[in-house]
């Protein structure tokens, strides 16, 4: 058996390739609106850089947050984003390899109805509940 056998080569057919362009066109719609978000965000962090660099006073502003706050707050949106997009690009590639829709970690197909709700899943429902218990 060679090393590039993919767990459901044996007994699982891979999905139809028009499941696999559904799936990989909610995947890239959920990746361009991260990246819009993240677009947005950077502009933010723009803005508070510059104002930071300036002078107004960051810790007596009534109306508001602090800029150190604002700026922690957008770096955390970010980082999210970066994490979300890793993962998305991580079923995308799923995709392309037609390994998509088969369990990470035993190869048994995931339901449509739980790819459907969560296009990034990469466990089956019965070892992500086994994962969940785990933590």
């Amino acid at each position: 058996m060679s090393n590039d056998v993919r767990p459901w080569a044996m007994d699982q057919k891979p999905l139809a390739s028009s499941t696999l362009r559904h799936f990989h066109g909610i995947l890239d719609a959920q990746r361009a609106e991260i990246l819009a978000q993240q677009s947005h965000v950077a502009s933010s962090l723009d803005e508070v850089r510059h104002a930071r660099d300036g002078e107004q006073d960051d810790e007596h502003d009534p109306e508001g947050p602090t800029l150190t706050a604002e700026w922690s707050r957008l770096t955390g949106l970010q980082d999210d984003a970066v994490r979300q997009l890793q993962v998305l690009d991580k079923a995308l590639s799923r995709i392309e390899d037609r390994s998509y829709g088969f369990c990470t970690h035993c190869g048994q197909p995931i339901g449509r109805e739980r790819l459907e709700a969560r296009p990034v899943a990469e466990l089956c429902i019965d070892c992500a509940r086994l994962a969940e218990t785990r933590r």
